[in-house]
C-alpha cells in the first residue's frame, strides 16, 4: 500500500476514491465491487485509480487505515501504563469491542467470509506493531504504532496478542455480534491474563468485577 502523498491533487483523488468505496460497501459486498464502480462513483478516470492503487483490495486496505487506527487507539491494553499496572482496572478490551459493534457493517464486510484477506492481514499487522511498540515504551502516554511491520523486530508475543484479539473480533462479527461488548471483553480478558502467566508476557492488570 503506497504511503500517503503530500500533493493536494493526489490527496483529493485518493479521498474521492476512498469515499466512493465506503459508499459502495454500504450497498454491497466487497467481492461485488469493481474498479469501474469505484471510479464512476468517485468521478475519476480508471488511469487515476491505478496511479494510487493496484486493485480494490489495495484501496480497501488504505481506506480503512484511519478506522483501524481508531480500533487500535480504542484498545488501551497495548499501552505500557496498563500492561504494567498493579492497580485494579476496568476491562481494557471493552472500548475496542464497542468500537467494532459501532462499525459492525464495515468490519463484517471487510473481515467476513467474503471480505479481503489483504485487509485482514493489514489489521493484524497494525495491531501487532501497536502491541510491540507500546509494551516496550519506557514512559506512559498515548498509544502509538509504526506504519511498517518491518520497522520492528520479530516479536512472537505481539503476534500472539494480535492474533488472539483479531480472531475474537472476526468470530464475533461472523456470528452477528452475540452478547454485548462488555460480555465479550469479560470472556476474553482472563484468557490473556492466563497466557501472560505462562509465557512470560509483562504482567496484565486484574479487572474489577461486579461482585467486588
Amino acid at each position: 500500500m503506497p504511503a500517503q502523498p503530500s500533493d493536494p491533487r493526489t490527496r483529493r483523488s485518493r479521498s474521492a476514491l476512498e469515499a466512493a468505496l465506503w459508499e459502495l460497501i454500504a450497498e454491497r459486498e466487497l467481492t461485488q465491487i469493481a474498479i469501474a464502480d469505484i471510479t464512476k462513483r468517485a468521478g475519476v478516470n480508471r488511469s487515476t485509480f491505478y496511479e494510487h492503487y493496484t486493485d480494490v483490495h489495495d484501496l480497501a486496505a488504505s481506506a480503512c487505515t484511519a478506522t483501524f487506527d481508531e480500533l487500535v487507539a480504542a484498545t488501551p491494553m497495548f499501552g505500557l501504563h496498563l500492561i504494567s499496572s498493579t492497580e485494579p482496572a476496568d476491562n481494557p478490551l471493552t472500548p475496542m469491542f464497542s468500537h467494532v459493534a459501532e462499525h459492525a457493517h464495515l468490519y463484517r464486510t471487510l473481515l467476513g467470509a467474503d471480505g479481503s484477506a489483504r485487509v485482514i492481514n493489514h489489521l493484524l499487522q497494525r495491531i501487532a506493531v501497536a502491541s510491540h511498540v507500546n509494551r516496550r515504551l519506557t514512559h506512559t502516554g498515548p498509544s502509538t504504532h509504526a506504519d511498517d511491520p518491518a520497522d520492528i523486530s520479530h516479536d512472537p508475543e505481539a503476534a500472539f496478542i494480535a492474533g488472539a484479539v483479531l480472531g475474537a473480533v472476526i468470530g464475533w462479527l461472523r456470528r452477528d455480534c452475540p452478547g454485548t461488548p462488555e460480555e465479550l471483553a469479560a470472556a476474553i480478558w482472563p484468557l490473556l491474563i492466563k497466557a501472560a502467566s505462562v509465557t512470560g508476557f509483562p504482567a496484565l492488570p486484574q479487572i474489577r468485577t461486579s461482585t467486588e
